[in-house]
C-alpha cells in the first residue's frame, strides 16, 4: 500500500492511462470526474472511488478538487469492476492519521495492520455503481441534459412527459430501470453535486438554495442533510471551505 496527497487545479484533465496496482481515490472536497470505458463517475467529497488494476481511465475537473489516493498492489478482495463506496467515520480517521504522520507507505505492523482495517471498512459499505447514472434512453436523455444545465429546472415528471411525447407512468419506470432510482432521487443528487461546488465558491447558504431550485432554505438544508448526514454549514466546514 502507498498513498498520496494530491489536488487538481480547475479545468485540469488527464488523459487516458492505467496501473499495475489498484486504486482508491478518497475525495476530501470537490467533486471527482472520472471517465471509464465510455462511463462517467462522479464522487463527491466523503466518498471513495475503486478502480481496479489495468483499468484505463482519464480523468477531468472542471472545479477545484482535493483527493487523497490509496494504492494498493494485493487487490483479489476488492471489486473487480469500478465502483463508489462511501467513506465511514473509521476509514476517515485512518486515512486522516496516515497522512497527518507523514505515513506514505505503512511498514510498521501497527500501521500494516491499520491499513487492512481500512480495507475491511470499504468493503462493509455498499458500493455504488454510478453516484449519478446517466442514460441513452431517448425520453430520459434530453431530460437529464436539461437538467444538468439548470438544475434549478422545477419541471414535474408529468411535465417532463409531455416535452418528450410520453406519458408520466412511463418515465418513472424508466427511471427505474435505466437510472436505478426515481427521478426525485436522481434530481436530488444532481442538486446536492451542484451545491457542493457553490458553497466551495464562499455562496450564503440562502442563494445556494435558491440556486439548485428550492424555494425555501429550510427544504434545501433537509435535502442536504439526508445526503450527506450534516448541515451545508457543516459540511462546508468539515472540508475546509469558507463559511459564508
Amino acid at each position: 500500500m502507498f498513498l498520496h496527497d494530491e489536488a487538481f487545479n480547475a479545468e485540469t484533465e488527464y488523459s487516458s492511462h492505467q496501473h499495475n496496482w489498484g486504486q482508491i481515490i478518497c475525495v476530501k472536497s470537490g467533486i471527482f470526474v472520472l471517465k471509464v470505458q465510455g462511463h462517467r463517475y462522479l464522487a463527491p467529497s466523503g466518498f471513495a472511488l475503486w478502480i481496479p488494476p489495468y483499468t484505463e481511465h482519464a480523468c477531468y475537473n472542471k472545479e477545484l478538487t482535493w483527493f487523497r489516493t490509496i494504492n494498493i498492489t494485493n487487490c483479489q478482495i476488492m471489486p473487480d469492476y469500478t465502483c463508489l463506496f462511501g467513506l465511514n467515520k473509521i476509514s476517515h480517521a485512518i486515512i486522516d492519521s496516515f497522512f497527518e504522520r507523514n505515513i506514505l507507505e505503512p511498514e510498521s505492523e501497527q500501521d500494516l495492520r491499520l491499513g487492512q482495517v481500512l480495507i475491511d471498512q470499504l468493503l462493509i459499505e455498499s458500493n455504488l455503481t454510478f453516484y449519478l447514472p446517466s442514460s441513452n434512453d431517448k425520453y430520459l436523455a434530453p431530460i437529464l441534459k436539461e437538467l444538468e444545465l439548470d438544475p434549478a429546472n422545477n419541471k414535474t415528471l408529468e411535465q417532463w412527459a409531455q416535452t418528450v411525447f410520453t406519458t408520466e407512468r412511463t418515465l418513472a419506470r424508466r427511471c427505474q430501470q435505466k437510472l436505478g432510482m426515481s427521478f426525485r432521487m436522481w434530481r436530488q443528487r444532481l442538486r446536492f453535486l451542484y451545491s457542493i461546488s457553490l458553497l466551495e465558491q464562499d455562496k450564503s447558504i440562502q442563494d445556494i438554495a435558491f440556486s439548485v431550485g428550492y424555494s425555501s432554505v429550510s427544504a434545501f438544508i433537509t435535502m442536504f442533510k439526508n445526503i450527506a448526514g450534516v448541515t451545508p454549514d457543516l459540511y462546508r466546514s468539515n472540508t475546509g471551505f469558507k463559511k459564508s
